[in-house]
């Protein structure tokens, strides 16, 4: 079986998605590409938009798109309590019908406990480009298989860490259950985000050590004339791959 492949709307930058009106504007051109589903993020939500969040959910239903809701948050607040924000996040979720909701670890401290009741969106926990996104920092958490439904394994952020990504892939497969596909070059201090087209294998070696039917996030540049087109390349490629 064939793995799901999501658009992640950021990948189109964050110029682009207010130059079209938004991530409403981006469903056609996801659909027609081919795309099973979106990934909504919620920092390019305006507030009035987090006003009309089942509004947006009605046009991703009429695009026969699934939802998926990243928030640029995390799970744990510093003194190590769950985020108080959580019940709100899933609220947001679930008012856009999403299958997932997304968050980094923050400082979670083990024996932490996370309540979902009267929820029934899907928590997946994403290594982060933070301190608490590193794999010695993060492994442990999902070893103690905090109540998620698993990890968002982002290719890319290992090297914002400074981790082996290979390494990572070897020991947190068993709990990959959503993967955000992304190559990265050496950029002044840091790195930048490049199109598959550009980079080396790595991204493929870590597909083949991560499971085969998890869902596929394009979380890197998207960018060109014809932007279905260009969508639809790298839908194609990641489902055949």
């Amino acid at each position: 079986m064939k793995p799901e492949i999501i658009v992640v709307t950021a990948a189109y930058g964050h110029q682009k998605v207010a130059e079209l009106g938004g991530q409403q504007a981006l469903l056609p051109i996801i659909a027609e590409a081919g795309a099973d589903g979106v990934e909504i993020r919620r920092e390019l939500l305006t507030e009035s938009e987090l006003q009309r969040l089942p509004q947006l959910a009605e046009a991703i239903a009429e695009h026969q798109l699934k939802t998926f809701y990243s928030v640029p948050d995390a799970l744990f607040v510093e003194d190590g309590s769950v985020n108080p924000q959580l019940d709100r996040y899933l609220q947001e979720a679930e008012q856009l019908h999403a299958q997932l909701l997304k968050l980094a670890a923050g400082p979670w401290r083990p024996g932490a406990e996370i309540t979902l009741a009267n929820h029934e969106i899907r928590l997946v926990v994403e290594n982060d480009q933070t301190e608490y996104g590193r794999l010695d920092a993060i492994a442990p958490f999902f070893a103690q298989r905090h109540a998620t439904s698993g990890m968002t394994f982002d290719m890319g952020n290992w090297l914002w860490t400074g981790d082996d990504a290979v390494a990572a892939a070897h020991l947190l497969a068993p709990y990959v259950s959503y993967i955000h596909v992304k190559a990265a070059i050496p950029y002044g201090d840091s790195w930048r985000a490049i199109e598959l087209d550009e980079a080396d294998n790595v991204w493929r070696e870590l597909l083949k050590l991560l499971p085969g039917s998890v869902p596929r996030g394009i979380e890197f540049p998207l960018q060109g004339n014809d932007l279905v087109a260009v969508t639809r390349h790298y839908v194609d490629l990641l489902r055949e791959v």
